[in-house]
């Protein structure tokens, strides 16, 4: 089992951690909160795809992000400080403008974290974590969670056999590329019903379910998972009182009204960004501690 990185911790450590960030993400919309949030989805989705992850923030969380941003404004006219008028007569507010970026940023950042969710929580994690309670909802999320970056690997390989005899998507006329992206489609979705089946009869001839069935892992809650954990929990109940005095309170409508910062609030800053940085900075700490060892060898 691979031990580097934040994927390395127990799969309750993993699961807490994005259960917690994508909450906090859900219901801060204070402007600091949202922006910490959406810096470190954003750095810890890079730190784990590389340049595929710069690549769908810039070729599909920007655009949403904007379209997101602006499209409020044109229907929501709530707000006191009108801007100007639409030519329809309707008019744009500057309460209407920041609800709607502060609602694009919640939206991108909450996809994001679950980029990150999926890239973390392999469905091994998910059976080992609640297999036990709710044993076939389980196996039915963990199929549901990887069916995105599975399905879509094998319809490419569907696509390049296709090509191959000229039948793809991209080759003939109008009417032949309907033709083969159904016939694409009709042996996609014949693939889908097989593999669903199979692992029914597989999980089944397992005793998958059965009562007291017992199952190997190699997960082990140690001492490095319990000093994780300790400060994990730690930021959580410093970010839990942040909210019980109203630091992240945000009101945008008829007027915008945010709470004010004081001493307590960039503490309070402070361990967000501390918590939401968890993984990059276990990451980092954990890179130069190797690179420390290799340069003694």
């Amino acid at each position: 089992m691979n031990r580097s990185g934040f994927a390395g911790y127990h799969p309750f450590i993993n699961f807490i951690y994005f259960t917690a960030v994508l909450l906090f993400g859900m219901f801060f919309m204070h402007p600091v909160m949202q922006g910490i949030a959406l810096v470190s989805a954003s750095v810890y989705s890079i730190l784990l795809r590389g340049k595929g992850a710069v690549r769908f923030q810039l070729i599909f969380m920007l655009p949403l992000l904007l379209f997101t941003a602006f499209i409020n404004p044109a229907f929501s006219h709530a707000g006191v400080t009108i801007l100007f008028y639409l030519r329809s007569g309707n008019p744009v507010t500057l309460e209407s403008i920041l609800y709607g970026i502060s609602s694009a940023c919640m939206f991108v950042t909450v996809l994001i974290w679950f980029s990150c969710y999926n890239a973390v929580m392999t469905s091994d994690k998910f059976i080992y974590l609640f297999g036990k309670l709710i044993p076939a909802m389980s196996l039915i999320l963990s199929m549901v969670l990887r069916f995105v970056p599975r399905y879509k690997e094998q319809i490419k390989r569907i696509s390049y056999a296709q090509r191959n005899i000229g039948k793809d998507v991209s080759q003939g006329n109008i009417i032949q590329r309907a033709r083969n992206g159904l016939k694409i489609l009709s042996i996609m979705t014949t693939w889908a019903l097989e593999n669903a089946i199979e692992t029914a009869d597989s999980m089944k001839s397992r005793g998958y379910g059965l009562t007291g069935r017992t199952s190997y892992s190699l997960y082990r809650f140690d001492n490095r998972d319990k000093g994780f954990m300790a400060v994990m929990l730690s930021l959580i109940v410093m970010i839990m009182i942040g909210e019980a005095n109203g630091l992240y309170s945000m009101r945008f409508f008829p007027s915008i009204k945010a709470a004010a910062i004081t001493p307590l609030s960039f503490l309070i800053y402070a361990a967000y960004l501390g918590f939401c940085m968890l993984p990059v900075i276990q990451h980092t700490m954990e890179a130069i501690k190797w690179r420390s060892i290799t340069s003694k060898m």
